[in-house]
């Protein structure tokens, strides 16, 4: 039986794609080298040159720069089912860091390995590259809420977001999710103080929108937070398979 049928990166592709018997087993061989990960382990360094892009299958890892004066900004969190590195192996050098931030699992992926796949299954490269696309779409997302979102509406946007990423792998939904973020990642993302980001959270607690406490997300009025954040989640692109 193929193992990876149910996997986090199936699930998701599938929101794309209906896949065959075919891809399926060129995404299993895709998942041989499956490797364990301690938290704070970097699995990808800025600049280095693209051997290998990692798939998640367990845990969450975050991108992020560091930059001149020592500050991190964090580009963005991955969660199961997503791409590390996907670039440093199409672009060949890759222009920021991956950092585990719990225990976690991933298969490494070899670039001549990911290269085979794309010209053996082209509807699969065209998922992949969907995937990618998904990705910038979401950072284009984030850097609106970091020019142009109050701190409240950017906290809810990003919560919501998180919320329908998680949906898509089974790992959440309108109720809510587990999530290991500290306040200082949320800071680090956000663009806000580690202060800033608690006062905010108290506050969006206290109006009855969501709780973010002991490592659980808790939305309490989905429709009213999404309507503070504006959000529309059509960027992700999660409506079904548009490939049959």
């Amino acid at each position: 039986m193929n193992t990876t049928a149910n996997s986090p990166l199936t699930r998701k592709l599938s929101s794309f794609v209906a896949l065959s018997e075919a891809e399926l087993a060129v995404l299993q061989r895709l998942h041989q080298r499956r490797r364990s990960f301690p938290a704070g382990r970097n699995l990808v360094h800025e600049g280095q040159s693209g051997q290998a892009t990692y798939i998640l299958s367990a845990g969450w890892v975050c991108s992020y720069k560091i930059q001149p004066d020592g500050t991190r900004q964090i580009v963005d969190f991955q969660v199961p089912g997503d791409f590390l590195g996907l670039r440093s192996v199409l672009l060949r050098t890759s222009d920021h860091s991956f950092e585990t931030i719990v225990d976690s699992q991933a298969a490494e992926v070899m670039s001549a390995d990911l290269l085979q796949a794309f010209d053996q299954t082209p509807r699969l490269a065209a998922a992949i590259l969907w995937a990618a696309s998904r990705d910038e779409a979401m950072v284009v997302e984030h850097l609106v809420s970091i020019g142009r979102r109050d701190a409240e509406a950017r906290m809810a946007h990003f919560l919501l977001e998180l919320g329908a990423r998680l949906a898509l792998v089974g790992m959440g939904g309108k109720q809510g999710y587990d999530c290991p973020l500290t306040q200082y990642h949320l800071a680090d993302t956000l663009g806000l103080s580690a202060v800033h980001v608690n006062r905010v959270l108290r506050q969006l607690r206290e109006n009855g929108l969501v709780t973010f406490r002991d490592g659980r997300v808790t939305f309490h009025d989905y429709d009213r937070l999404a309507e503070l954040a504006e959000f529309d989640p059509s960027y992700l692109d999660q409506t079904g398979p548009f490939l049959t």
